[in-house]
């Protein structure tokens, strides 16, 4: 059916940040430069782990992926934005809103399970390192990544296209900087039934499952390495964890600040604040906790850049 039967609305107005005129463009610059950091560290990121014969292991595989996500993650908003900043217009068209729809789903969850499979290979590579090579062979690596990009694929296409079928008649304004799905849910004119209940059983289902799947594996990781003797096989195995700890609790905490924090416990402004944290500061943080934290990525980085200034 076309859409032109279903909805007498062709597109929407985002709300953005800050209505005044003088802070329009301190965040034209400021969101020009997360962006550009954003991609860049990760891009370095990725070439780093591509040229580097020794960091191709399974760990620095999932670690490519998540930083691939992302800058997916983030070129899904920003440029929007900036676009918006820049024209002075805050208007997004219907098929522009559910295409920023679909991408924020995919790469918000790709994200989500990326740090669940890397908790699982720390899990595997501490509890059981005799049986490392094993069980994380690159098939069974290969099946985890391909996995969790087919799972988050199918996940976004599913809220997406139960979007297509509202009818969205009434108020265009949605109080945020991107098109996020529970404030649009909140404009349609029809029954979002079904759309309110897939939300609660898949993606709640897919939130949660990831999220518990970190927890228990890192319940694991410390029992084994409490059984430890050494104290520097102890610290040993406690700083190979330290980069994805921190990665895990930012991208979380945050998360959790947007959706999970009853309504009233902050404003709408408060909350698109918090949503610059999750969608935005994180993945520009991953780059430097990685290779900050990480021996390996900095000695790679740094031959990396050599290479590149001769």
């Amino acid at each position: 059916m076309d859409r032109r039967n279903q909805t007498s609305i062709y597109e929407f107005l985002l709300l953005g940040l800050s209505e005044w005129l003088e802070q329009q463009y301190l965040l034209l610059g400021l969101f020009l430069g997360m962006y550009l950091i954003t991609v860049v560290g990760n891009l370095l990121i990725i070439l780093a782990i591509g040229f580097h014969l020794h960091l191709h292991t399974p760990m620095y595989l999932f670690l490519a992926n998540l930083s691939f996500s992302d800058i997916g993650f983030i070129s899904t908003i920003i440029p929007k934005m900036l676009d918006n900043i820049g024209s002075g217009s805050k208007l997004v068209s219907y098929d522009g809103c559910l295409t920023q729809l679909y991408f924020f789903g995919l790469f918000a969850n790709l994200d989500n399970f990326l740090l669940a499979v890397m908790a699982l290979d720390h899990y595997v590579a501490i509890s059981h390192p005799l049986h490392y090579a094993m069980n994380m062979n690159s098939q069974r690596c290969v099946l985890l990544v391909a996995g969790s990009w087919v799972v988050t694929t199918f996940h976004a296409l599913v809220h997406t296209l139960l979007v297509t079928r509202l009818s969205f008649c009434g108020p265009n304004v949605i109080p945020h900087f991107f098109c996020d799905l529970v404030p649009l849910l909140k404009l349609a004119c029809s029954s979002t039934y079904i759309n309110d209940l897939v939300l609660i059983l898949v993606a709640g289902t897919l939130l949660i499952g990831p999220f518990a799947c970190i927890l228990i594996s890192y319940f694991y990781i410390i029992f084994a390495i409490l059984r430890i003797d050494s104290p520097k096989g102890k610290q040993r195995a406690f700083s190979n964890c330290t980069s994805h700890l921190s990665v895990v609790s930012l991208f979380y905490s945050t998360a959790i600040g947007v959706y999970l924090c009853p309504p009233s416990s902050h404003s709408g402004q408060k909350n698109r604040v918090f949503s610059i944290m999750y969608t935005m500061v994180t993945p520009m943080l991953n780059p430097f906790i990685y290779s900050l934290r990480n021996r390996d990525i900095k000695e790679a980085l740094g031959k990396l850049l050599r290479r590149k200034s001769l």
